[in-house]
């Protein structure tokens, strides 16, 4: 998931009515279960745990070969390509890696200065740079607590005109936590992870008003017991042009003007291997497809996609979208989005399509609330699992699609945010915690993922996509065929009753 954080609203979700055709995408059979596709049924039950691990091992091996990464623009990337791109041409699908040239920030400097200590101090995507030679002014420590400079009140009591804020990563997004810093007057800022590891890859979103950049949890630890110091911080870097690919695949059978599309980003951080983030949502994708099949019996063709760059700010994704024409946007019907769906300390998220929580973003496009209550009613029905909303925060590569208008949707086990008691109590997993510790860290490995809430949202992943390919005339606004038959033998009814009543009259 792209190194931006964000509040996480923990409110169950409150399943939306939608319309849906027969073959319903989801349609519930009461209280003990949900009644599907057979395909769906089928897909599902193949799609297993052993199968998307194997994936996950795959990942894992290839980071280890290739400097223990599998970032954009490395050669651990490339490999984790090859293999996607190559087991499913195996599987008969229409496979391409589209190249797009993006932009990456190399740093010159970066570095945060207190006496004769130096800290690493990573600039983040968008941020200003300083002169040469940085920018010094007092060293002030916002208070931490659990959503650390998300507030103006955060920076009262101090000053902070002329100083460096020093803030803590979580609660709400870098954007956010530099503009109220900037508004109480600092002339930059450092933000402190909290997890281990550097903070790396992140992004403030847009263009940023003051210098910010990301430094370790240990270095920043070190950095609010110096509170009230000197300290010089200098950012500087350069734009280069790199080229990277996205994995793209289609089924050979189904409509090719009412597509369903899934998709995951397949690079990690430079940090670690990304088995979690988003080595899972890849591995739950790639098992689907495979058990699928390039040439399914569906009505409506099944498009995958694996992102590359999403960790730079969802380049791949935004390439892709905004290189189709309007016609060929139009051919998809809808985006599923899976990224980070075995979070070690899981949490069960379905992003928010009909803005039933009220947070953020605001709804999806039409569409979005019935591809809600699919995996909803999945999860609840099937699984017995409660589960929350998630906005839609612009974190991950569904941007793009509902900036174009394509209804979207999708599954998130949680990132840096700590989980709640409420949420254990539903969930279980450790309270005060991240749901990922080892979010965007070294430590997101083979042993970073919670198995069962893999395995129930790869079987979520498999049911709803297999139903939307036998089936979208709910997200396309149609009304359900059940329904069309219920008003047509009302509206029999009625005519059977008037003629029965001018019958009565006719005699009268």
């Amino acid at each position: 998931m792209s190194g931006r954080t964000g509040i996480r609203r923990a409110a169950i979700l409150a399943a939306s009515v939608s319309l849906v055709l027969v073959p319903a995408p989801v349609a519930q059979a009461g209280p003990t279960g949900l009644n599907g596709p057979a395909l769906a049924k089928k897909l599902t039950k193949n799609v297993t745990l052993e199968g998307v691990n194997r994936h996950l091992i795959a990942f894992q091996r290839i980071a280890d070969r290739n400097g223990g990464n599998r970032a954009a623009g490395t050669t651990g990337y490339d490999a984790s390509v090859e293999y996607v791109a190559g087991r499913l041409r195996g599987a008969g699908f229409d496979v391409s890696t589209p190249e797009f040239t993006y932009q990456v920030q190399v740093t010159d400097a970066a570095v945060a200065k207190v006496g004769a200590t130096t800290y690493e101090n990573i600039p983040m995507t968008f941020s200003p740079q300083t002169p040469v030679g940085g920018v010094t002014g007092t060293l002030r420590a916002v208070p931490e607590d659990a959503t650390p400079g998300c507030e103006a009140s955060d920076f009262a009591g101090q000053a902070f005109a002329g100083a460096i804020a020093l803030i803590r990563r979580g609660g709400c997004t870098f954007d956010i936590k530099h503009r109220n810093a900037a508004a109480a007057g600092a002339i930059a800022v450092i933000v402190a992870n909290n997890t281990a590891g550097p903070l790396s890859g992140v992004t403030l979103g847009s263009a940023g008003l003051v210098p910010t950049g990301g430094v370790s949890q240990a270095d920043g630890t070190a950095l609010f017991g110096q509170a009230g110091q000197a300290v010089t911080v200098e950012l500087r870097f350069h734009q280069e042009d790199r080229v990277s690919r996205n994995v793209i695949a289609q089924t050979r059978t189904g409509r090719k003007d009412n597509v369903v599309f899934g998709g995951a980003h397949l690079d990690s951080v430079p940090a670690g291997a990304g088995i979690n983030d988003n080595g899972t949502g890849s591995a739950g994708l790639l098992e689907t497809a495979l058990q699928l099949g390039g040439s399914p019996k569906v009505n409506n063709a099944v498009r995958f996609g694996w992102w590359g760059a999403e960790e730079l700010n969802l380049l791949g994704s935004t390439a892709y979208v905004r290189s189709l024409t309007f016609e060929q946007q139009l051919d998809i019907a809808l985006y599923l989005n899976f990224d980070m769906i075995g979070s070690p300390n899981a949490g069960y998220f379905v992003y928010d399509g009909d803005n039933s929580d009220g947070v953020g973003a605001g709804a999806g496009p039409y569409g979005s609330a019935q591809i809600e209550k699919s995996f909803v009613d999945y999860l609840t029905l099937e699984k017995r699992i409660p589960v929350e909303g998630t906005d839609f925060t612009g974190r991950s590569d569904y941007g793009e699609f509902i900036r174009q208008g394509i209804p979207a949707g999708g599954l998130f086990t949680g990132a840096e945010v700590l989980k709640t008691p409420e949420q254990v109590a539903k969930w279980g997993g450790t309270a005060g915690i991240a749901y990922d510790p080892n979010y965007h860290g070294v430590g997101d490995n083979l042993g970073n993922v919670d198995r069962r809430a893999l395995d129930r949202n790869s079987d979520a992943l498999a049911w709803v996509t297999a139903s939307y390919a036998v089936s979208t005339e709910d997200v396309n606004g149609v009304p359900a065929r059940s329904s069309r038959a219920a008003v047509r033998s009302a509206e029999v009814r009625t005519l059977h009753i008037e003629d029965h009543d001018h019958s009565h009259d006719a005699v009268a």
